[in-house]
């Protein structure tokens, strides 16, 4: 067993945070309003989402993924490490201080000896096992509970002593540091495990954090209040003791320009939309003297990843690399979000751990792709829209739910170069049919992490939550080299390693046309002239522990 201290290690930090702080300039975000007044202790804070997801409505911290969920749960539980979202360091939380064995195979945590659930019982180790415990009973039970991408390989947890856990793998899992600062691991009191999978989704769920979830009510909203006594959260935090708030109110509303109205004329603290504001509701929230703020969220930038299954149009890689070059990806940040907004720069968002821009390959250049193309065999007759090869044209379909600005503008640039993208709306029902009969060319997603093997949650048929779509994104001879990337990643020992396998991982991804950036993905929010305190944690949610009110 190694006695140094591991900290997660975060390679380039300075170019990483640099094109973060950069994508966030200008009229994007601000800094959270700033006042020489002391903290004022009391009040409630009304947070207006939109709606929680009909489909999985679940505050169970392994098995949800939606940030409606997370973030709330970041402000209920606590975790066993915490992330410096500027730095991507661990720093301790629950645990004092933890080490790594020379095999990559044992976490040892040193725990607090001063903190209590919400319940009245301690944290001790047998908590933290009991955790570990569930969610492998969790993952048998819920196979698609999202906690499970984070704890891949897991043996046993083990009570040393009373304040001591041994963590065990079969194989090394060098992102699983990590995942123990996340709102997925966060630890719950051994009761919260009492009930079962479907009651802990429904609320029954009782952690140590600053705030007590009082009531969960699915597409409605969720009430929380102060914890009394609260006073181990990490150094991260701008204040040590009880949260500021007696009590926050989260509100689920559908209509964005309802959630911005509310802000605006004073009925609401802080508006979290799902996706960007746009210009016109950024100019309306700082004209009423709100702060509008924001920060790319981590992990899998908003893309579309190919069907190369045999016979699909994508699996001709002259295709996929003329469709990488087609989207012009700077005109459609700031068509659909505002001159502003950050440029895609790769497969990942800026702000995930081991970034490394890909900008030379994702430029654009028409000229280029109708070369390729030509080439290919794909021809443009005049007068013609579309390119033809042996009688077919040459036909992109996306199978959408809604036709969206942004999906007519890449339709646009795409026919630029004579490819027909075809957007065939569906229910949203239908996805799952649609990916496994494979009667599709791209889908779009992404997902939300700040650690680059979040992405094995989608192409990796080993792991991901449809091995269908994970088996249909590369050809075999790309899966198995993206999977060998995958596990270097996983089992290094050393930042060097990690930084080379997932360097040589971003780079495949886009070179043979695996995923297709379109956006970055920035979480917005804004506040009302009276909050103070507003933090971005490193998952890019936000923590109510420090947000205090004053009278404007």
């Amino acid at each position: 067993m190694s006695t140094h201290r591991f900290r997660w290690p975060l390679i380039a930090t300075a170019t990483v945070f640099t094109l973060a702080l950069t994508a966030c300039a200008g009229g994007q975000a601000g800094p959270a309003p700033t006042t020489d007044a002391e903290p004022v202790a009391g009040g409630e804070l009304t947070l207006e989402f939109w709606p929680d997801n009909a489909a999985f409505a679940c505050v169970d911290p392994f098995q949800t993924y939606w940030i409606e969920h997370r973030q709330v749960i970041r402000n209920v539980a606590d975790s066993l490490t915490d992330q410096d979202p500027e730095t991507g360091e661990l720093v301790p939380w629950l645990a004092t201080d933890w080490s790594v064995s020379d095999d990559g195979l044992t976490y040892t945590f040193i725990l607090r000896d001063d903190v209590t659930f919400s319940d009245g019982t301690p944290l001790n180790a047998a908590a933290v096992v009991r955790t570990f415990d569930s969610a492998l009973e969790t993952i048998q039970a819920v196979p698609g509970a999202y906690g499970g991408v984070y704890v891949a390989g897991l043996e046993a947890a083990t009570a040393v002593d009373d304040n001591t856990v041994e963590v065990s793998f079969s194989t090394p899992n060098s992102s699983f540091l990590q995942g123990t600062s996340t709102t997925n691991l966060a630890i719950l009191a051994p009761s919260s495990y009492d009930a079962t999978p479907e009651e802990r989704c429904l609320g029954n769920v009782v952690g140590s954090g600053p705030f007590v979830l009082d009531s969960y009510r699915p597409g409605e909203g969720i009430d929380l209040s102060k914890r009394d006594g609260y006073d181990w959260a990490s150094d991260l935090n701008d204040h040590q003791g009880e949260a500021y708030l007696d009590a926050v109110r989260i509100n689920y509303v559908a209509e964005d320009s309802v959630r911005v109205g509310n802000l605006a004329s004073g009925a609401s603290d802080v508006a979290w939309p799902r996706n960007p504001f746009t210009p016109e509701d950024r100019t309306l929230l700082e004209s009423s003297g709100a702060t509008v703020q924001s920060r790319p969220l981590p992990g899998v930038s908003q893309s579309l990843f190919a069907n190369t299954a045999d016979g699909a149009i994508l699996a001709d890689p002259a295709v996929r690399q003329a469709l990488q070059k087609a989207i012009d990806r700077k005109t459609y940040a700031a068509t659909i979000y505002g001159a502003d907004y950050p440029v895609v720069e790769g497969a990942f968002n800026s702000t995930t751990p081991f970034f490394e821009p890909q900008t030379e390959a994702l430029a654009y250049d028409p000229e280029g792709a109708a070369e390729i193309l030509e080439d290919a065999g794909w021809v443009l007759e005049d007068g013609e829209d579309y390119r033809e090869k042996d009688g077919e044209t040459l036909t992109i379909v996306q199978p959408i739910t809604a036709e969206s600005p942004g999906d007519v503008l890449l339709q646009d640039q795409l026919k630029q170069v004579g490819i027909n993208f075809e957007l065939r709306v569906y229910q949203a029902a239908e996805r799952a049919s649609i990916i496994s009969n494979g009667d599709y060319d791209v889908l779009v997603t992404y997902y939300t992490r700040a650690e680059p093997s979040v992405i094995q949650w989608i192409i990796d048929a080993r792991y991901a939550s449809s091995k269908a779509f994970a088996n249909g994104v590369a050809t075999p001879e790309t899966a198995a080299e993206i999977q060998s990337l995958f596990d270097e990643g996983l089992t290094a020992t050393t930042a060097e390693g990690q930084k080379a396998a997932y360097d040589a991982l971003q780079k495949v991804l886009v070179d043979e046309g695996v995923t297709f950036p379109i956006f970055e993905r920035v979480q917005y929010a804004a506040t009302a002239p009276g909050v103070h305190g507003f933090r971005f944690t490193s998952e890019s949610f936000l923590s109510y522990y420090d947000i205090w009110k004053s009278e404007e």
